[in-house]
């Protein structure tokens, strides 16, 4: 049975063509495109039909990806949503996997790289571009050699909120320097990227609370 897609994204040029990008696909199907985070809300209080997967704009009219992601932490939790981005807007990409995003795809995606995406979501509940590598495919494996320390497991749950990294510093009681060696040092160990990739294993791998 093909998976089913709800496209939100207030091109609709965009939209319709993704619409057509996915259909082609043999594993999936998309149900609906809205052009708004309202009318998705709109969708569920009425009919209800719940996709396997809904991809989401973050800027949106109306109601945006992060609103629409809040409503959904409240409402229906378990729903897989993935955000749909036209850059690397690290700041709100953290806030919307903060609220149960599963990761997020640049609108320049190639055709493979989305199907990979759509089928990473439904095996393994996560998806990240190649900032996260082979990290979020491996589970824990990764710190199974090397376990990490009780600092480092600070450092994480800091940088999982919205501080910026002169803040972790401080309250870490430690010098800007010395935290972006933990940085590097994690970004290794874990073999990430980027800070988003960092929050989405932690949260990946119940390292950190939401």
């Amino acid at each position: 049975m093909r998976k089913s897609v709800i496209i939100v994204d207030d091109h609709n040029l965009f939209g319709q063509s993704l619409k057509g990008l996915i259909d082609s696909f043999q594993e999936f199907k998309v149900l609906a495109v809205f052009k708004n985070g309202q009318e998705l809300v709109d969708h569920y209080q009425g009919t209800r039909t719940q996709p396997d997967i809904i991809l989401l704009d973050i800027r949106m009219p109306v109601m945006n990806g992060l609103e629409t992601m809040e409503w959904f932490k409240e409402n229906y939790p378990d729903q897989k949503v993935m955000a749909l981005s036209m850059e690397h807007e690290e700041d709100i990409i953290i806030k919307m996997i903060k609220f149960g995003c599963r990761g997020y795809l640049l609108k320049d995606i190639e055709p493979e790289e989305l199907l990979f995406a759509l089928n990473c979501v439904i095996d393994s509940g996560y998806y990240l571009n190649d900032e996260t590598s082979s990290a979020l495919r491996c589970a824990r494996e990764n710190i199974s050699s090397n376990p990490l320390s009780q600092r480092e497991m600070e450092f994480i749950n800091l940088a999982c909120s919205e501080l910026t990294y002169k803040e972790v510093a401080m309250q870490m009681h430690l010098s800007p320097k010395t935290i972006d060696g933990y940085r590097e040092n994690l970004f290794r160990k874990l073999d990430v990227k980027s800070r988003v990739g960092l929050v989405l294993y932690a949260v990946k791998n119940n390292m950190v609370s939401i």
